[in-house]
């Protein structure tokens, strides 16, 4: 495998799906690319890779540069023992992009992904020039009940139980059982994906400590709500299934309330994976929004008075007047 002028591996094929790998920091990224056009990078999922995006990469590459990361502890990429935080893998997504000489890009996350690419857009707001969020984490409390117990002090001790080495084979029989005979449950071959992706000791390691920074046993642990006013002046939309089971669909909603001109896209009959069970439909909602939305461009300065006539109500602006001293 050849290695281009930026020194990153580059493996052949045909529009660019295979995966290519770059070292940064000393750690391996996997990720794909292609297309031609204004920038659009995809993020996935908790235990998910840039898999998941199999079925509209090819739509948006069409008409769009389209990079799709496996995210730090994810997939093909490196697995350290180190952070996983939305503000690690945030910076991490930076640094991609500054290799991949892409200044500014349309940043789209799914679940955790979501929360990822917020945390990208509130560190990094010169990087981004739309906000997708797609059946986003970071809006809520509410988290399905697994994601809860996986969440649990001590679950690593019995995960090789729950997820044993020599279950993927079987599973992939079923899957290609299923795919021979045209039978299409997207859903549940992505959440298998996932399932499977956690039978080793290392996805296992990383798997825990990204959760754990993310979700308790009581629900979502991290939230945006307080900071959400902040995309107002982004292009923001929020695509969401509405028999998602993973994260509430009323989540689309009250984040469609707090981003001021944000659009919001209910996807019937979708669960917690839209861009895999309506691909085309995902991928022309995305494309229009592109379309229709001119790039984010807030300055610093505006930025800094959109914080403070956000707390002006709650506290003074400029030096806190000394104290009248006893006559």
């Amino acid at each position: 495998m050849g290695k281009d002028a930026i020194g990153h591996d580059r493996a052949t094929g045909g529009l660019g799906w295979d995966l290519e790998h770059v070292s940064i920091h000393g750690h391996d990224v996997a990720y794909r690319r292609a297309g031609h056009g204004p920038a659009v990078l995809l993020v996935h999922g908790i235990a998910g890779s840039s898999r998941t995006w199999e079925q509209v990469f090819p739509l948006l590459a069409r008409s769009h540069t389209v990079v799709a990361p496996d995210l730090t502890g994810h997939g093909e990429s490196a697995k350290p023992s180190s952070d996983y935080s939305l503000g690690a893998q945030a910076s991490g997504l930076r640094d991609l992009l500054t290799i991949l000489e892409i200044e500014r890009a349309t940043v789209v996350g799914q679940s955790f992904g979501g929360g990822v690419a917020m945390q990208l857009a509130y560190q990094y707001p010169e990087h981004c020039e739309r906000l997708v969020l797609v059946g986003s984490g970071g809006l809520g409390r509410e988290v399905s009940w697994l994601l809860r117990l996986l969440a649990v002090p001590g679950v690593e001790l019995v995960l090789p139980v729950i997820f044993p080495p020599f279950v993927p084979k079987w599973g992939d029989k079923v899957v290609e059982f299923l795919e021979r005979r045209n039978i299409r449950w997207p859903r549940g071959v992505e959440m298998w994906r996932a399932y499977s992706s956690l039978t080793t000791q290392e996805n296992r390691n990383a798997f825990v400590r990204t959760v754990r920074g993310v979700i308790d046993p009581g629900g979502q642990s991290v939230s945006a709500i307080d900071r959400l006013y902040l995309a107002a002046r982004m292009p923001t939309l929020i695509i969401w299934g509405d028999q998602d089971r993973i994260i509430p669909v009323s989540h689309a909603y009250a984040a469609h309330e707090a981003i001021e001109g944000s659009r919001l896209e209910i996807m019937e009959g979708a669960g917690h994976f839209p861009h895999v069970e309506e691909p085309v439909r995902f991928a022309e909602v995305l494309t229009e929004f592109i379309r229709s939305t001119k790039p984010n461009s807030l300055a610093p300065d505006e930025l800094r008075k959109l914080m403070l006539d956000h707390d002006a109500p709650r506290r003074p602006v400029g030096p806190t007047p000394a104290p009248s001293l006893p006559e």
